[in-house]
């Protein structure tokens, strides 16, 4: 099933003055629209009424199966909030001035160490990946939640990645 985000701009149209929301359960609420809910008392419901709280990650049709098979390869620490250093962040979309500020001011906020960058452009698209440094103390959810807010469907996507889990995908 196809993932469908829910954004700040998509809350203020979906509440129109009403204290309640309902979404799929797999629905991506960005944390604008969290903060912006939690400021504006609305809630963020799914169709079953209860509150929403964040899909578990898909980990793929062969997950299972490759931790029987590969015990010797551990899957990183599965806590969001752990505490890292290193994040490779990949942005693909639509060219147009601007972006690459967009994403290294985001960093920047961060405290972000830009490491590396990586573009290619292919007939108007950009594919680009960078690596980052974070400052001690910085929790991966937080940057992972701030950064994907970035873009959108019709621009631009970024995903942020702990550098680990990036090492040991490229392992296999």
């Amino acid at each position: 099933m196809a993932r469908r985000f829910l954004t700040s701009d998509d809350l203020r149209r979906m509440a129109a003055g009403g204290k309640e929301v309902v979404v799929d359960e797999e629905t991506i609420v960005t944390a604008a629209a969290m903060e912006l809910a939690r400021a504006h008392g609305i809630a963020i419901l799914t169709g079953r009424g209860a509150q929403w709280s964040e899909p578990r990650p898909d980990r793929g049709p062969d997950a299972e199966r490759a931790q029987r098979i590969l015990p010797h390869l551990p899957e990183p620490a599965g806590d969001p909030d752990e505490v890292v250093t290193g994040v490779v962040v990949t942005a693909v979309g639509r060219n147009r001035p601007g972006i690459l500020a967009e994403i290294t001011a985001s960093l920047a906020a961060a405290q972000g160490s830009v490491h590396d960058i990586s573009q290619k452009m292919v007939e108007g698209y950009f594919h680009m990946v960078i690596t980052v440094e974070l400052p001690p103390g910085t929790t991966f959810g937080a940057v992972k939640r701030h950064m994907e807010c970035l873009g959108g469907p019709e621009d631009y996507v970024v995903r942020v990645m702990h550098e680990r889990v990036f090492r040991f995908m490229h392992r296999i």
